[in-house]
């Protein structure tokens, strides 16, 4: 009986007859270290499908791998776009190396264009949110994931790269759902000074300084930082904390609205320890948002005083931190920032990551 885990394979040329994938590209591509033999590629079932691409379960030399293979109509030509984002995309895989990103293997560019990597077998973070609704994941396997993706981000930020499309199904998991992996880099670049465009990411998670309340033209770029990545930690880490989906039953359109206007999700049932730091995350002001170098370090203290003594986490700035409450339309965004001069808020929330690594 055949094995129902390996994938019904094909071979590359069979798979472009299949796919209609023969016409040939003209992509100029000056990593030619890192293109693999196509020969040695089989393709198997679809594993994602998304606006320009499908990613397939392969095999490369025997090894597991997923193929990401720019969709036919949207490579047509070889249109200069394409290829850019494409060629941007395989340059910044190919130079980043952490163990909570995926591997990159290589990269065929004729006759269509792939990226293979790594084979993450227990799927996206977000298949296995669904898989447990409506229960929560426990806290302490959420903050080791939090945790993970946190130091992948710390080193993307440490090398100027901006993700810019941090989502759970953008976060992959092990089989045995143990490690957290970042992946793809479609819309991620390297941060600059000049102004960037503003149609990257999913709006669900999206930061507000990429929305506007005026309507803006397609194309339009607006300056932003790093902090965009943080703001969408936010949401991520709301998500394992809560296993709900951030402004569910809103439309794109009214996430929009509600993210320029510092409304955010309900800060029900979060751990009191956590929700001074998923509130600056998620500040409306980027420059008040913490790094994720002092993310990690929150994070880190906080696992280890939940296995040493769950019961006697430190509560700090308790005066600051009122209860919880649904958002409304006069909510502020965070509590650690309320009410609080303009010059001392991100001076708060810092002296509080600070000061929890110490009290520990």
């Amino acid at each position: 009986m055949a094995d129902q885990n390996k994938p019904s394979e094909v071979s590359l040329s069979t798979f472009y007859r299949r796919n209609d994938l023969g016409a040939q590209n003209s992509v100029t591509f000056d990593y030619k270290k890192l293109l693999i033999d196509a020969k040695q590629l089989t393709i198997g079932p679809i594993l994602s499908e998304g606006t320009y691409s499908i990613v397939y379960q392969g095999l490369y030399r025997s090894t597991p791998v997923a193929v990401k293979v720019i969709q036919p109509d949207m490579a047509s030509a070889s249109s200069p776009e394409i290829q850019e984002k494409f060629t941007r995309e395989v340059s910044i895989l190919a130079r980043v190396k952490h163990d909570n990103i995926v591997k990159f293997i290589g990269v065929i560019v004729e006759p269509t264009m792939m990226i293979i990597t790594e084979l993450m077998k227990g799927g996206t973070l977000q298949k296995f949110l669904w898989s447990v609704r409506p229960n929560c994941p426990d806290l302490k396997l959420s903050i080791c994931y939090a945790l993970e993706i946190s130091q992948a981000m710390e080193y993307l930020h440490q090398n100027r790269i901006i993700h810019r499309d941090l989502k759970p199904s953008n976060l992959l998991l092990t089989e045995d759902k143990k490690k957290i992996k970042l992946a793809d880099f479609g819309l991620a670049r390297e941060e600059t000074d000049d102004e960037m465009t503003t149609e990257a990411g999913t709006y669900r998670w999206m930061a507000p300084e990429l929305f506007s309340v005026e309507a803006l033209h397609v194309g339009v770029k607006k300056h932003y930082d790093h902090k965009v990545d943080v703001y969408s930690f936010s949401m991520v880490l709301w998500e394992l904390l809560t296993n709900r989906t951030p402004f569910k039953g809103r439309n794109n359109i009214m996430v929009a609205y509600a993210a320029a206007m510092n409304r955010r999700p309900s800060m029900d049932n979060i751990p009191e320890q956590i929700a001074p730091l998923l509130q600056s995350c998620w500040a409306e002001n980027p420059e008040d948002r913490p790094e994720f170098e002092q993310i990690t370090e929150f994070l880190e203290n906080f696992l280890h005083s939940t296995c040493k003594s769950p019961n006697t986490l430190p509560n700090l700035l308790e005066a600051e931190h009122s209860g919880s409450k649904e958002e409304t339309e006069d909510s502020p965004a965070t509590d650690c920032l309320m009410d609080r001069p303009k010059g001392t808020k991100k001076n708060l929330c810092l002296r509080f990551l600070h000061c929890f690594g110490h009290c520990l």
